[in-house]
This record gives structure tokens, sequence and C-alpha cells, in this order.
């Protein structure tokens, strides 16, 4: 205990915002991280670090903002910034999301919050649509007032998607069960949106153990009215494995859509405008439990946690898929979520776990070759943010656990 107390305090010695650093961050280029108390007794927060490489503070806490969420698991936010810099984020096992308002980045603020909505439960991910408005994945129906894991617990097959207002209110809705699949596990997990053709794709993927193994479909929806047109099967590949729990949806360049696997398949779906689209294993990764994929220009970069870091592939080619790089942090780092600043040319990447760095790595984007920002360094010195035992300008004082993160436009 006195060791920690001593960490704690050394830390909070040189993590004070200083108002020069604040001055200059106010009027520079921003990267929030949506984070958590780890011991789960404080709120959830987003941490605002300059993300300017300009800027004599590059890499350091500008800022921080809790919300009314008492620390759960702080999961996903949007995966980009929207243009009204009004950011969903949510807490998964509480079933519960908050919009915060970060049009000043040095004063985040919630703005509103909301729990089950149109009749679903747990929210996963979130997507803007042309009108501004989120379409969002909820994997359960929901039962009453039942949410977080009590809503898990009961162990529901199907959910919806659910089309919500920056102010937390549902527009419209639909359910994404398919007679036609009986029990099987249809548990909405990610989305991608094609406006062009009139049509949503959503992945099904527990968050949870139940269908796990079980779970390899896509659904197509129409865009204008949400029905849903049909649900198809990934290809196994090879080794029978590449298309288990599809997870992270992302459009490419040519329209075709590339869906990443918990099993560190790549799949990638053409034909969404036809009543039989096609889904095709185009690569699999080392190991399993890969996360967030980025599309960067003709770059798909891959989060890979067996390699402890990220590989990327060429997919200019989507008949010929091919690996041009990898990047490995550290033995021990577990990499998970990645997100591209197109302003900066840089990305970012998380682990999801408590007390980890975040990193800002650089893109080739003639090679693809990936390499650790080393001018992005905290108050301590070393490279990457961190989130160990630290004081924050809210107010809480310890370890934290980051996961989504989003740069300013």
């Amino acid at each position: 205990m006195r060791n920690l107390v001593a960490v704690i305090a050394a830390f909070c010695a040189v993590t004070t915002v200083s108002a020069s650093a604040q001055e200059v961050g106010a009027k520079g280029h921003h990267l929030f991280v949506w984070a958590g108390d780890r011991a789960k007794t404080d709120k959830n927060f987003i941490a605002v670090i300059d993300a300017d490489p300009a800027s004599p503070t590059y890499g350091q806490l500008l800022a921080s903002a809790a919300t009314d969420q008492t620390s759960n698991n702080p999961h996903h936010t949007e995966y980009v910034m929207p243009a009204s810099a009004k950011l969903f984020a949510n807490d998964h096992d509480a079933g519960r999301t908050v919009v915060m308002d970060l049009t000043e980045p040095l004063r985040p603020k919630e703005i509103a919050v909301f729990g089950n909505l149109a009749g679903y439960a747990m929210p996963h991910s979130f997507l803007r649509l042309p009108n501004g408005n989120v379409l969002a994945s909820f994997q359960y129906a929901a039962h009453g007032d039942h949410a977080g894991h009590d809503v898990m617990a009961m162990s529901g097959t199907s959910g919806g998607i659910v089309e919500i207002t920056e102010a937390g209110t549902a527009v419209r809705a639909a359910s994404n069960v398919d007679p036609a699949f009986g029990n099987e596990g249809l548990l909405p997990y990610s989305l991608a949106v094609l406006p062009g053709i009139d049509r949503v794709l959503v992945t099904n993927s527990p968050m949870g153990d139940d269908y796990l193994l079980t779970s390899n479909t896509y659904q197509i929806f129409r865009l204008s009215d949400l029905k849903l047109l049909g649900t198809h099967r990934l290809d196994p590949g090879p080794s029978l494995s590449g298309h288990i729990s599809p997870e992270e949806a992302r459009v490419a360049a040519d329209g075709s859509v590339y869906i990443q696997t918990l099993s560190c398949g790549v799949q990638r779906v053409t034909g969404l405008d036809t009543p039989q689209p096609v889904a095709r294993l185009v690569h699999q990764f080392t190991g399993s439990w890969c996360g967030v994929p980025t599309i960067v220009g003709n770059y798909l970069i891959q989060s890979v946690p067996a390699i402890h870091g990220f590989v990327v592939l060429d997919i200019s080619d989507g008949e010929k898929v091919r690996e041009v790089a990898q990047l490995v942090i550290d033995d021990k780092y577990a990499s998970h979520w990645t997100g591209w600043d197109p302003k900066a040319k840089r990305l970012v990447v998380t682990s999801g776990r408590e007390g980890d760095r975040t990193y800002l790595l650089k893109l080739d984007e003639a090679t693809g070759e990936l390499s650790i920002d080393e001018a992005f360094r905290d108050v301590d010195g070393k490279v990457g943010f961190s989130f160990d035992a630290r004081a924050w300008p809210h107010g809480f004082t310890g370890s934290a656990k980051p996961h989504g993160a989003v740069f300013t436009r």
C-alpha cells in the first residue's frame, strides 16, 4: 500500500495540467480517450490529450471530465468524430450510453444519456447517418427495465438496430429476428452504413460467451426503412474457422465491406445491392481475439493480439489481398482499438487494459509501413500516454482503463 501511495504521489506531482498547457491545447488538435476507473468505484470519463505534433505539449494531458456513469466496462465510442462534435460513448456492461459535447475540447460535458431504447438493450456500435443521427446496434431485445448484465443473463437470441438523435431519443428501430435461423444467436455487434446503395450491413457476434462458436452471420437491411433483406453466412475458409464471431465492419473505397472476425479472419463482402451478397475469407491472421480494424486508403490496419501489435494489409486489389507490414509494440501489449487521424496522419491504438499506455503510430501511405511516433510522450518522458496511477483533472486519482479513442476533426 505504501508503494502504491508513493507511486501515485510521484505521478501526481508531474501530472497537474498547467495553465500554459491548457492555453496551447485550447487552440490545437486533440485526442479524446474514453476511460474508466479500473476499481469500478469512480466514474467513466473523457481524457483530452494534445495530439498536435507541432505543439510543445504533444502527448500530454490537457483536461478530463467525468460522466454520471460509475465505471463498469467503458467500451465503444463512435469510430470517428462527428461533424457536430457530439460523441456517443458506451459502458457496455452497464447497458448505458452517454453523449458528450466536445465542441469546446478542454471542457467536455455530458449532454444526454440513455439505456434501453425502442425495446432493445445493450448497445454496442454507433455509426452516423447522412442526416446526422446515429444508427446503433443493440445486442438483445429488452426485458422491461432490465439492463446490462441482467439482460445478458436472460440469454436472448436476437436484438435490433435503432436510429438515435443526439438527445438520446429513438427515431425508429428494427428487429433482426430471422425465423429461418431458429434459436441461433443473432446478436448485432457492428454496422456498415452504405447510403449510396440504400443498405446497412450488420454483423452478429456476442459480447458474452453465448453463441460464440456458432456466430457466423451478417445481415443486410434497407437503410431507407430498416427492412431486413436477408441473413447470410460468412466463409469459413481453409481452416474452417475464419468466419467465427464476425465483429467490426469497414467500408472500402471500392464499396465492398471488410469484416474482422474474433477468429482473426478478414472477410470481404461484395454484391451488397443484390439479393445474394457474397462473403469470401481473404486473409486470416495468427491467433484469435483480433480487435478493431481501420481502413486508410488502400490499407487495412488490424490489431492482432497474438503478435502484441498490428498488421497492415494492402487491399487495393480485393481479389488479391496481401500482408505488407507488421508492428510489434512490446512482448506484453494487448492490441485492440485503432483509429485514424486524417489531419495529423496518425493512428491511435489502445489495448483496453487498465493502466496501459496509448500510442500514436505513423503510417507510410506509400508502403503501408507502421512505426511508433516517438515524439508523442507523456510527462514521465516515456513514449505513449500512460493511464497508470495518476491524478486526473476532474478529481479522480488512480489507474484507468482506456478503450475508445477519437481525434478532433
